[in-house]
């Protein structure tokens, strides 16, 4: 990745942080750390690996997203918006009435979602079948399954990972959000999921392990994956829930933080902190 590439891309993620404090904090809630620690995920794919036409949000060919762990949809609102889908100002709807950006995505809402997700587990068997489709059709699009890993209690996922495994969808590429907590709770004291790479890797997957803050380690994890044709594949991102603000990596309940005084102060200091670090690359 050229040095200019990469500082184009952790700007946009820089950005996507930002945009998701501001559309939370008016709302008091939300769903910021899982939105977080896949924002650098999120601003690698629409700053650089995605086949897509933010005019045509519907074109035949392009690469697919599920979001399967739907609660962080403002982290994926934020990316298409910053990237031409929408206006940025359409951000500010967010969870409001008669809004095109509810809690959840919904495909028949929000330009460039591609399925409606939010039922944990479901995003995983419909990826499974959009790729399958695709494979029928003989395109050679990828569609990319975005999984939490509290998400990974939900036996549907297991379910569609082994068709997944079995059909050997090397262009369905899951990517696991390992963050390690999840609403209850840190993962391994609400139901241990032991080692996430080596059950992928059990179920028939070609597993990659990678820091998911670190968007040259995840783009050569993608570009690995593409190249590794006899059978599925995954990548489990080892991440902070909140990563990128101190105050809620720490912060226990960061899954869905109420913005109480001490919150909101640390809140609105990252925007300041954002926003000057996208002012100062873009004066």
């Amino acid at each position: 990745m050229q040095e200019q590439e990469l500082k184009s891309i952790q700007l946009l993620a820089t950005k996507i942080r930002r945009d998701v404090m501001q559309m939370l904090l008016p709302l008091g809630s939300g769903h910021l750390g899982g939105s977080y620690s896949i924002a650098d995920l999120m601003a690698l794919l629409y700053g650089k690996v995605l086949k897509v036409d933010p005019s045509n949000p519907r074109w035949e060919d392009r690469d697919r997203v599920v979001l399967s762990k739907g609660h962080a949809g403002p982290a994926w609102y934020a990316a298409l918006a910053e990237t031409g889908f929408f206006d940025r100002d359409m951000l500010m709807t967010l969870n409001q009435g008669h809004t095109d950006l509810p809690s959840h995505p919904d495909r028949l809402k929000t330009p460039g979602v591609d399925m409606t997700t939010g039922s944990l587990g479901q995003g995983c068997s419909t990826a499974a079948g959009i790729a399958y489709a695709q494979r029928l059709k003989g395109t050679d699009t990828y569609t990319y399954l975005i999984v939490g890993d509290g998400e990974l209690n939900e036996g549907q996922c297991w379910e569609a990972f082994e068709f997944i495994a079995a059909n050997r969808l090397n262009r369905c590429i899951v990517i696991i959000d390992d963050n390690k907590k999840q609403l209850d709770g840190y993962t391994k004291d609400v139901l241990n999921p032991f080692d996430i790479s080596q059950k992928m890797r059990a179920f028939g997957f070609y597993t990659q392990t990678v820091n998911g803050q670190d968007v040259e380690a995840l783009d050569a994890a993608i570009t690995e994956a593409k190249h590794h044709e006899d059978s599925a594949v995954a990548i489990v991102m080892d991440t902070v829930k909140g990563a990128g603000v101190p105050y809620f990596e720490q912060l226990m309940s960061n899954h869905s933080p109420k913005f109480d005084a001490p919150a909101k102060a640390a809140a609105e200091e990252a925007i300041a902190q954002f926003t000057a670090i996208i002012e100062g690359s873009e004066a």
